[in-house]
C-alpha cells in the first residue's frame, strides 16, 4: 500500500475541513512558500522598510487624533475669548 496522496485526493480532503481550518492551511502553505523564495533585493528591502515606517507613522497619527478629539463648543470658545480680551483692556 502506497502512502502517496494525489492532488485530487488532497483537494477532496481539504474540502472536508471547516472553512477556518482551510484558511489555516492556506496561511501555512503561504508562509512555507514565502520562506522558500529568493532573498529580497536591497531595493525591495528599502521599499518594505519604507512602507513599514509610513504605516507606523499613520498609526501613530490615528492614535494621537483619537486622543485629542474633544467636543467643540464654538459659541463658548468665542465668549471666553471676548471675556479674556475685556479683562486685558
Amino acid at each position: 500500500m502506497s502512502n502517496i496522496v494525489t492532488l485530487e485526493q488532497l483537494e477532496w480532503q481539504v474540502s472536508q475541513l471547516p472553512p477556518h481550518e482551510q484558511l489555516k492551511l492556506v496561511i501555512l502553505i503561504g508562509e512555507r512558500l514565502s520562506a522558500m523564495m529568493l532573498p529580497e533585493t536591497d531595493e525591495e528591502r528599502q521599499r518594505r522598510e519604507y512602507v513599514e515606517r509610513v504605516e507606523a507613522f499613520l498609526n501613530m497619527c490615528d492614535e494621537m487624533a483619537a486622543e485629542t478629539v474633544t467636543e467643540v463648543n464654538s459659541a463658548e470658545d468665542i465668549r471666553q475669548i471676548r471675556e479674556e480680551r475685556i479683562l486685558q483692556l
